[in-house]
């Protein structure tokens, strides 16, 4: 293997992803990960690092912890997925994708080393094990660490982190995970390790107990974020930002908290990384309020996020979400409510795992459809998915790609219309 697109044809074609073919890709136990891990001689010992996991919004609360970070002047390290335009965004250090050179050499490494090993890691455990020997190499400080999928058996359950953060719970990849909420928060609170504190960013009664109930097993001291800080919906700005105001029993602590992420529902993980940054400093950071101010003001400067309710065009207003499953669908609904619109277009697509019907049956009737799916062997069938909403009163049609239905939306909307590009993170990958 010589160049950088013959790693990624390898990356991509020979192990299994579960990008592109879900569930059969899922490994349910650590062993790759342990072995790669001592092939690399432990390279997760190197570094200090913040895990997170969580249902919905563990991207931002991670991207948003790294520009904090950066800001406060530590070199910081950035792990997430899945990663909409270039392989490369899942792996940063301040804020900078790993190099093309460095991929093909930890390949050709890995390649090299497996000749005797005869490990047949799938995707995901290889680049967590790429990520966590670049970090140190490079040195990093810190890095804060997204979980994949659940967190009990993912890949990245390796690290024993300063904090363990779980943003909130709701149904997604149950068929991996479980079909109840409890089951969930069980497969993500195994994140949780001894001694360790840990941040639930949205309390719920629901699995409020199951986090309880670990912390005491883990000796691990336990915050619910939302039970400390909420925030409310303030303005926008003159330059584009969202302004918030964090509130504590009642009282107004952080005013005009500014936000360069726009969707409102950046208000639900707002408070989790204030409570995570409470404890960082509690155990000897320096992540001071001026820092977080700008880390929060400068997320997408600084560390490259994308996808979180982002405005790509003007006259209509066309805006992308990579919210998926109903929670987040829900969160994306209530911010296009707010929206002014004068005709609503969604083009949308969804893969064959998620609650499909769960997701149809919330969204807005009031809109024109234009279902059509991303090229990736899990997407639906676009007549397929707008045979299925019609039950649900969605009226519109079908179009073989992504480009050609966010080709037509545009073509018929008015200056004045919302033209919203959603349902999958490959749909949303393959517009950006």
């Amino acid at each position: 293997m010589k160049t950088y697109q013959e790693v990624l044809d390898y990356l991509y074609s020979q192990l299994p992803m579960f990008q592109r073919t879900g569930p059969a890709a899922y490994k349910d136990n650590l062993d790759n990960t342990i072995r790669l891990d001592e092939m690399f001689d432990y390279p997760h010992r190197s570094f200090r690092s913040i895990h997170i996991a969580g249902t919905n919004g563990k991207g931002s609360v991670s991207h948003m912890l790294a520009s904090v970070f950066q800001e406060a002047g530590y070199k910081t390290g950035l792990y997430t997925s899945p990663h909409l335009k270039d392989f490369r965004e899942r792996i940063r250090v301040n804020g900078e994708m790993i190099g093309e050179e460095a991929v093909v050499q930890f390949t050709e490494s890995f390649l090299k080393k497996n000749e005797a090993e005869k490990l047949e890691p799938s995707f995901f455990e290889l680049t967590v094990s790429m990520a966590f020997d670049y970090f140190r190499t490079m040195q990093v400080d810190v890095a804060v660490i997204e979980v994949g999928l659940g967190g009990r058996l993912d890949s990245t359950n390796i690290i024993t982190p300063e904090v363990s953060v779980i943003t909130n719970i709701s149904f997604d990849h149950m068929a991996l995970l479980g079909n109840t909420l409890q089951k969930i928060a069980v497969e993500k609170g195994g994140i949780i390790k001894k001694d360790i504190p840990i941040v639930i960013g949205e309390s719920s009664p629901e699995t409020d107990f199951v986090f309880e109930q670990i912390a005491r097993k883990t000796d691990s001291k336990l915050a619910f974020a939302s039970q400390h800080y909420e925030s409310s919906y303030g303005m926008m700005t003159i330059d584009g930002k969202q302004s918030l105001n964090i509130r504590s029993n009642g009282k107004v602590v952080y005013a005009d908290l500014q936000l360069d992420l726009l969707g409102f529902y950046q208000r639900h993980n707002v408070p989790t990384v204030i409570k995570t940054i409470d404890i960082l400093n509690d155990k000897g950071w320096s992540l001071p309020e001026s820092v977080m101010r700008q880390g929060l003001r400068n997320t997408i400067r600084n560390t490259g996020l994308m996808g979180r309710w982002q405005i790509i065009g003007h006259n209509p207003l066309t805006v992308c979400d990579t919210g998926h499953n109903p929670a987040g669908i829900k969160l994306v609904i209530e911010q296009i409510s707010q929206t002014a619109w004068e005709k609503l277009h969604i083009v949308i697509g969804m893969v064959n795992d998620k609650d499909q019907d769960e997701v149809l049956s919330i969204l807005p009737s009031n809109a024109f459809y234009y279902f059509t799916k991303a090229a990736i062997p899990r997407a639906t069938d676009p007549e397929e998915l707008a045979a299925k909403a019609s039950m649900f009163g969605l009226k519109g049609n079908s179009y073989p790609s992504v480009r050609q239905a966010l080709a037509e939306a545009l073509a018929n909307a008015g200056k004045n219309d919302l033209v919203f590009v959603g349902g999958s993170n490959f749909v949303v990958a393959e517009v950006l």
